[in-house]
């Protein structure tokens, strides 16, 4: 007999309940491409299948992707000294992702951990008006609500893509 299980959205309680209903989410979202990704292998991790990015190029790319809207477009600053010395490598080359290797899966992890430990930071003592609250950039106006929004969505489209690859890799189908 399968155990009932409950499918619920809950709020953290450390923010403004609407806000912690959006990280609930943003967590979940992690909590599943950890879970999927913890002991895996080092060669699966570096393995680039043609035409596609390695696993860690994906893990890197969403760790810098999240560190880069929360200091562009949440608090319009210079980035942390710390948080970008998590990143040696140039973002792309040639307009690709740059192409990442011979990390192991626990210095992605940490990477991914501590760019989230400081960008829930910011959220915790943020109100509903701030977080409603556009900011104006060059291009565009963005509020910190629409940034999870797009994380949650920027995440969730590659943690597809690297489950995708696993079960490639480890079917042999590449």
């Amino acid at each position: 007999m399968l155990e009932r299980r409950a499918l619920l959205v809950s709020s953290l309680p450390e923010y403004e309940e609407e806000i912690g209903r959006w990280i609930w989410c943003l967590a979940d979202v992690r909590r599943t491409l950890i879970t999927e990704l913890t002991g895996i292998s080092q060669s699966l991790i570096d393995r680039k299948i043609v035409g596609r990015q390695s696993i860690e190029t994906l893990l890197y790319h969403i760790a810098l992707i999240e560190a880069d809207w929360l200091y562009i477009e949440v608090l319009g600053t210079d980035w942390d000294p710390e948080i970008s010395s998590l990143f040696p490598l140039e973002h792309r080359t040639e307009g690709n992702l740059t192409h990442f290797e011979g990390e192991s899966i626990e210095d992605h992890f940490y990477r991914l951990n501590k760019v989230r430990e400081v960008f829930l930071s910011h959220f915790r003592s943020m109100d509903l008006t701030d977080w409603r609250k556009p900011r104006a950039l060059e291009h565009y106006d963005v509020t910190p609500e629409w940034v999870v929004y797009h994380l949650i969505e920027h995440e969730s489209h590659h943690r597809g893509q690297i489950f995708q690859m696993l079960r490639e890799l480890q079917y042999g189908k590449c």
